[in-house]
């Protein structure tokens, strides 16, 4: 078996990114906030900004996704390099964000409390929410395994405290707004 050689791996996870931002572009994403300004943190919910810079409350929820596929791939295919997991993993959260921002979703996102002006994601958010992925999926696969549960869950009560909505919420709401939940999450 030859070894494909890592400039491989890294030269296809790009690639998919470039694909990533072509997409968004062809469907009409800013590359950037309306306002002009790139920032480090966008950390009002409803506000325009949000999932338009590069890292907000929901980059939590992307590492996150990190975590959840280096286990998944480790799991369910453990034979295959560390270096194909991660471009799987890459492939899968790019196909994430591109059918996140697809007229259907934003439109469904819209019907939930706290995402009723949702525009979709820049295409510097949305590359910015791959690179967390990435960055989820390098500390699964280098950190142990409760340390990674333990900041795991904890994303997850901090980001809920703070803004009433987190990955478990953001799933929960994807496949169906449940009335409670949403009065909780407009603050009722």
């Amino acid at each position: 078996m030859s070894v494909i050689p890592t400039r491989v791996y890294i030269f296809l996870a790009v690639l998919l990114v470039a694909i990533q931002a072509l997409v968004l572009f062809l469907f009409g994403q800013p590359a950037i906030a309306a306002s002009g300004d790139v920032k480090l943190w966008e950390g009002v919910v409803l506000s325009v900004g949000n999932s338009q810079h590069l890292t907000d409350w929901y980059t939590f929820s992307h590492i996150i996704h990190g975590f959840l596929f280096y286990l998944g791939l480790w799991y369910f295919f453990p034979r295959i390099p560390i270096a194909t997991r991660l471009v799987l993993a890459v492939g899968i959260e790019i196909g994430w964000e591109i059918i996140e921002n697809t007229p259907m979703v934003i439109q469904h996102y819209r019907e939930q409390a706290l995402a009723q002006g949702y525009t979709g994601d820049s295409i510097i958010n949305s590359v910015s929410d791959t690179v967390g992925m990435v960055v989820g999926f390098f500390l699964a696969w280098r950190w142990p395994v409760w340390s990674v549960v333990v900041i795991g869950l904890g994303f997850e009560l901090f980001v809920g405290y703070s803004i009433r909505d987190n990955l478990t919420l953001n799933i929960i709401n994807l496949i169906h707004v449940f009335p409670s939940i949403a009065a909780w999450q407009s603050g009722m």
